[in-house]
């Protein structure tokens, strides 16, 4: 299953192929886990667990030791290090023993669900004595899972605040999963970032321009088609025109694509004359003729977010008019929408949204577009994702073990072995030194001795992910506690996916 140019060996810390040498004699197993901590105060407070699937296709499951490899690494790390300090021997008997595929176990949450932060998301382990060094030579790749986790996470408050307005202004969430649309592709580092990335969006909304995300879906999540998206122009299509025939450009979109709904950003000279003037003056009656399936999206792409789109959104109010929801506040005609993708972000989202509702205006009005926000401006500190041991055998003895830096308890670890549990509060908890019941534990056994043994669809961890009625209420909003599991049972919202 894993690519056959990559090379296993080669794809951790350099420094950790020398730990076979440090761990104490007659070590046995190593038993290692990871957490996004809880930090106090900190902007996020729950995880959506994603991502861990296409890893181990990709990377980690079958036969991904081969005498070449070996030999490959050999040569690599002797002129890395100016010394002989690979295990050629180690991972030779691998190699023999289990025809190249890993001895190791991996538990984790499924894929989707929701996790408050500082719970254990997955455990790793080896299977085979012999091979202890394995659990943490395999850190550097587990823990790259920080990417598609953090902003899988994003997208879904992102989710929260956008089902907020628009529950509260329409009176419902209809078309809520088209209201986020990913344009991060360019914005990323990366084809394989945009793939993991703009797949991770893709848990909580089905509109993207992320060609990369929808393929890794559609790979690796068993979903033919994730996302879409809808014909648009960008600037180059208008300014080939040239400034004096802008509105013949407008004009060319509305000819090419009469049905079906189509974006044209409008900002390359002036937005709110190209509004007042050219959509709703010259080109008015063109537009009028479309329907709301075949709506016509204006999209700004310049100057303060909140000021622009509230301009914009007044000008097509006097040209177009407006009516009143079942709710009371204003929409535009079915056949006009806007999209703002410049400078989004968690907080001008709400921000946006929250002065247009104090205008009247409803949040039908307004589809967004994020790039960087979404995809690129996050780290792994972003939700404090760490590796840590928890658990080792020497001589046939287990050990509870941890870190305990005197000069930051943040980064205490966890003990012994770990379970994930639901309290009889309802709270998700983990529970450490091995006391668990495993009839009790959410984690899973999803990877074993080389092969995957439990997978997930798409449409299996959009369900997992889906909101609550509490992820809706302020009060509520992303607390330091989960809402308990017999509320959340009661309250399920838009199963959209």
């Amino acid at each position: 299953m894993a690519a056959q140019d990559f090379n296993f060996l080669l794809a951790t810390d350099s420094y950790k192929i020398t730990h076979y040498k440090q761990y104490p004699p007659n070590v046995s197993k190593v038993y290692s886990y990871f957490e996004c901590r809880h930090k106090k105060g900190a902007q996020f407070n729950e995880v959506v667990f994603f991502g861990l699937q296409y890893l181990l296709k990709r990377y980690i499951a079958g036969r991904v030791v081969t005498e070449e490899k070996i030999q490959e690494a050999k040569v690599f790390y002797q002129m890395h290090f100016k010394q002989a300090v690979f295990d050629e021997e180690g991972w030779r008997k691998l190699l023999e023993r289990y025809d190249g595929r890993l001895p190791i176990r991996i538990k984790a949450v499924p894929e989707g669900r929701i996790i408050p932060r500082g719970n254990v998301l997955f455990t790793v382990e080896n299977t085979d004595p012999d091979f202890y060094w394995l659990t943490n030579y395999i850190e550097t790749m587990l823990v790259q899972m920080w990417y598609p986790i953090t902003v899988a996470t994003i997208s879904r408050e992102f989710k929260k605040i956008l089902a907020k307005h628009l529950k509260a202004t329409s009176g419902s969430l209809e078309g809520l999963e088209f209201k986020l649309h990913d344009f991060g592709y360019r914005g990323v580092s990366s084809q394989e970032s945009a793939a993991l990335g703009g797949a991770a969006h893709l848990v909580n909304f089905c509109s993207t321009d992320t060609v990369a995300g929808l393929l890794m879906a559609q790979r690796y999540y068993n979903c033919p088609m994730a996302g879409f998206s809808i014909p648009a122009a960008e600037h180059s299509t208008i300014i080939s025109w040239g400034r004096s025939r802008e509105k013949e450009a407008y004009e060319c979109l509305l000819d090419q694509f009469p049905t079906g709904p189509v974006a044209v950003v409008s900002d390359s000279y002036d937005i709110f004359k190209a509004c007042k003037h050219i959509w709703g003056d010259k080109l008015k009656e063109r537009v009028m003729e479309r329907s709301e399936d075949s709506m016509l999206v204006i999209r700004p792409d310049s100057g303060d977010p909140t000021e622009t789109l509230l301009e914009v959104i007044k000008i097509l109010e006097e040209c177009f008019s407006c009516s009143l929801n079942s709710v009371g506040y204003k929409v535009l005609p079915s056949y006009l929408r806007i999209i703002q993708g410049d400078g989004i972000d968690l907080r001008s989202v709400d921000e946006i949204l929250k002065k247009l509702s104090d205008e009247g205006w409803s949040a039908e009005n307004v589809f967004f577009g994020c790039g960087s926000a979404l995809l690129q401006k996050l780290n792994r500190d972003t939700l404090n994702c760490a590796f840590k041991c928890s658990y080792v055998e020497t001589n046939g003895k287990g050990m509870d073990v941890y870190k305990q830096p005197v000069t930051d308890p943040s980064k205490g670890s966890k003990r012994g072995r770990l379970s994930l549990r639901r309290n009889s509060d309802g709270f998700i908890e983990t529970v450490e030194r091995g006391v668990g019941k495993p009839e009790e534990d959410m984690l899973v056994t999803v990877f074993e001795n080389g092969t995957i043994l439990q997978e997930y669809a798409l449409d299996e961890i959009r369900k997992n992910a889906r909101l609550w009625e509490e992820d809706l209420s302020p009060a509520q909003h992303n607390q330091d506690h989960p809402t308990p599991l017999e509320i959340h049972q009661k309250h399920i919202m838009n199963g959209v996916h």
